[in-house]
């Protein structure tokens, strides 16, 4: 079979590099560890993402925002007049330019219609938090333009501002939002107090359980706070028009097709007029499943007829853009002497900040992925409340709420087990999730039963049982030196695979001559290897190898539809979705392959790179069958398939995060010996991506857990600008980890594949606040857990 001589010089048609992982063929190409596509391109600097396209147009103009430096009033007037007059600058604009729509819309990145308030607008006259963008310039280069912002003069009518949600929520507090300022279609939503949304959900009586005589009754109540996503590279945007008059985006997106339907809705555009083109993109982690610069590039590019570039700085990154919202959270639990679990209540309040992006979807979360861990308890309460404050907007980020919730739910299982005597482990294998399980926990805020899901399949009592095995659970050793005491922790983790009935991926194959294949898919890798997936997914059915297979991806012209990378769905939706093409062009395969060997399609079968015949052994190579189908004197045709997947299924992979943790009782300080994480994923493809994932979203818990976070002055002013002052734990700092794969089989995905990529950024707050817990005694409840909370928990005791 024909192959280029070098696989990574492989082109689409607009000279793009496409996927293609090179290696060898696997006897089995879905569990293989095939070589991440990009991964050599990446650390040697050949990646192109979107910034490195800047290249193609000389003429293009630099963008930069000017913000808001008070955290809410009125803008009343913008004097352009001295950025105006600089040399080099194309366009300068304000909310009054009539580039700048008026248009209410949301920015994030959700199916249609968002379920997020209506409550943007492309530049803002009403601020709400130091940092929303008010003005916009573009010019010859970055630093005129940045000089252009700083001559501008902005005159503000100042207003009252509130920080915290329990002051926001109080009648006299300060009002962010009109009536005429938002549309909103959520439950509970109350301006006049702050309240983006509140909801509730109840299974069996929760009051008449904690009213029982022969219950015991425990209550935490817990802070999460910010965290920022820290992407490597920037958002960032290029927009412009091509020959043809049409609306082009070069982006940093996680949402290709969502971002276009909104661009077309925010500026009047047909949707056909606009194409959104996602390159190589530095990750994302959520912060990307958002609209968040496209509107003011294309603005720019109206404005200064010039094709825009706009890059935020990473001040922006981490003072006006997106991070993970900060909670209040309560959670109750009744426990019978015999140890039954007769009722779990979950309260969350959720600081939603500036904007109602992802706000109520992400506070849901908070129950609906920790609490199906447990679907026996009989009597089951979420209820929440989505607050407005003068800081910066929270968003969707890796985990998407359940890192929130699973902090609340396994810090009460692991108190309620202590309560009762019980070993933290050996009552979470007794209480937890198993296979056949019905689950209405995680629609426990849905009308009606289409949401409960039976549980297919379930590894958590593996996963206990080989992570304990390896944390060394029954055989700690105690330092010699009298202040210091270990401790190990447990925590379950929980997430979904897609948004249940909220998804939909769809790709389509085409084969050339060779016998090699075009995969055309819809489905957005930010980096996780999704594209060396599809390839293995699709070399698994068509019987090939996927260095034979070239993937074209998340460009809305020439890629199907795809709702996007987000909420741990690539796999399960997407990967489905090129399974269903490759199936389809499968069946095309074996008439063909019929034809030339003249036995019939149901003795057919593919393999090593040909269709053969399982009652015969003769067989015909791919490559024969793609010029036979081409050429041929009789019939011809170009061998395709066309696949598309979308399901109320949303099956949850399964995790055991274990900390083995040294506490000295004299300081506070506690150094963290080990990190072990065991998961359920299902069939595990391409081992190496998958324990990659793990370690990533691994160490992201462990920055939530300890250090990571945002700091504000008094004044809402930003006091985190960059890595310096956030303290992400570098590799020096970083605690051993072991990643345990314990496969099952899901019935509902491809090969039997479930999600991996959020599931371990749950697990390290609660199983490292246990472990300090079994060392010296204390419950931290708040994150980050610092050395000086442990010291004070322990002067208290």
């Amino acid at each position: 079979m024909s192959t280029p001589d070098d696989p990574a010089d492989r082109t689409d048609a607009d000279g793009e590099t496409t996927a293609d992982p090179g290696g060898t063929p696997a006897a089995d190409p879905v569990s293989s560890s095939a070589e991440k596509y990009d991964g050599r391109k990446i650390v040697t600097g050949e990646a192109k993402y979107t910034a490195d396209y800047r290249t193609q147009f000389p003429d293009l103009a630099h963008g930069t925002i000017v913000r808001s430096e008070i955290p809410h009033g009125e803008v009343t007037d913008i004097d352009t007049s001295e950025a105006e007059a600089i040399e080099g600058v194309y366009a300068v604009l304000t909310p009054w330019s009539a580039e700048v729509p008026e248009t209410l819309y949301s920015s994030s990145g959700q199916s249609y219609p968002e379920p997020s308030p209506w409550d943007m607008r492309v530049l803002r006259r009403h601020v709400r938090f130091v940092g929303d963008p008010i003005a916009a310039v573009a010019a010859a280069d970055r630093e005129t333009a940045d000089r252009a912002a700083r001559a501008l003069t902005v005159e503000y009518d100042e207003r009252a501002a509130v920080f915290d949600t329990e002051t926001a929520t109080d009648p006299d507090a300060p009002r962010l939002f009109e009536d005429d300022e938002v549309e909103n279609s959520q439950t509970g939503a109350d301006y006049s107090r702050n309240v983006e949304s509140a909801f509730g959900g109840e299974i069996g009586d929760v009051d008449a359980a904690f009213e029982r005589d022969d219950v015991d009754r425990l209550e935490l109540e817990l802070e999460t706070p910010y965290q920022s996503h820290c992407v490597p590279e920037p958002h960032a945007t290029i927009a412009y028009t091509d020959e043809d008059g049409r609306r082009t985006f070069i982006t940093a997106t996680q949402v290709p097709n969502h971002t276009r339907r909104q661009l077309a809705h925010l500026f009047d555009i047909p949707i056909r007029d606009v194409r959104v083109k996602k390159p190589r993109v530095g990750a994302g982690f959520g912060t990307k499943q958002e609209m968040v610069i496209e509107p003011i590039t294309f603005a720019l590019h109206l404005a200064s007829g010039r094709p825009v570039k706009l890059e935020l700085s990473r001040q922006e990154e981490f003072s006006a853009v997106r991070s993970r919202h900060p909670m209040s959270l309560r959670v109750r639990g009744a426990v019978t002497d015999e140890g039954e679990i007769a009722a779990l209540d979950l309260h969350t309040r959720s600081n939603s900040g500036a904007y109602g992006t992802h706000g109520m979807t992400v506070a849901s979360n908070v129950g609906t992925k920790a609490m199906p861990l447990y679907p026996n308890v009989p009597n089951l309460r979420f209820t929440g409340e989505v607050v407005h404050t003068n800081l910066p907007m929270g968003a969707a980020m890796r985990g998407y709420g359940a890192p929130q919730g699973h902090f609340a739910v396994e810090t009460l299982v692991d108190e309620i087990a202590r309560h009762v005597g019980a070993d933290p482990l050996e009552f979470r294998r007794r209480h937890a999730v198993r296979e056949g399980d019905l689950d209405e926990a995680s629609a426990i805020l849905k009308d009606g039963t289409r949401f409960v899901r039976r549980i297919r399949s379930c590894g958590v009592r593996e996963c206990l049982e080989r992570g304990a095995e390896a944390i060394g659970w029954e055989s700690i050793d105690q330092p010699t030196a009298s202040h210091l005491h270990r401790g190990v922790g447990v925590a379950l983790c929980a997430q979904g695979s897609g948004v249940a009935g909220k998804e939909l991926g769809a790709a389509k194959l085409f084969m050339n001559e060779d016998g090699s294949f075009s995969l055309h898919v819809g489905g957005v890798d930010t980096g996780t290897g999704n594209d060396t997936m599809f390839t293995q997914v699709a070399a698994a059915v068509l019987g090939c190898s996927p260095d034979d297979i070239v993937v074209t991806a998340a460009d809305t012209d020439v890629a199907p539809f795809d709702y996007g990378s987000y909420a741990s769905s690539t796999t399960y939706i997407s990967g489905t979705a090129v399974k269903h093409a490759a199936e389809d062009a499968k069946d095309r395969l074996r008439y063909w392959g019929s034809k030339l060997l003249e036995e019939p399609e149901s003795v057919l079968e593919t393999g090593d790179g040909r269709v053969y015949s399982e009652q015969t052994g003769e067989s015909v190579t791919l490559e024969e069958i793609g010029y036979e189908a081409a050429y041929g004197h009789d019939e011809r045709e170009q061998i395709m398939g066309h696949g598309h997947h979308s399901t109320d299924e949303s099956p949850p992979p399964f995790g055991a995060q274990f900390v083995d943790v040294t506490v000295d009782e004299r300081t506070g300080e506690y150094e963290i010996n080990e990190l072990v994480f065991a998961a359920d994923c299902g069939v595990v493809i391409n081992p190496a991506l998958a324990e990659g994932q793990v370690e990533g979203g691994e160490h992201m818990s462990l920055e939530y857990a300890t250090s990571g976070t945002l700091e504000f002055t008094d004044d809402g002013v930003p006091k985190t600008v960059g890595f310096r002052e956030y303290g992400m734990p570098r590799t020096t700092d970083h605690p051993p980890m072991e990643t345990i794969l314990v496969e099952t089989h899901e019935p509902t995905g491809p090969f039997g594949a479930k999600s991996i990529g959020e599931l371990p950024t749950n697990g390290v707050p609660p199983a490292l606040s246990n472990a300090v817990r079994d060392a010296v005694g204390v419950r931290l409840t708040e994150l980050p857990i610092t050395a000086e909370a442990v010291l004070e928990a322990l002067d208290r005791t």
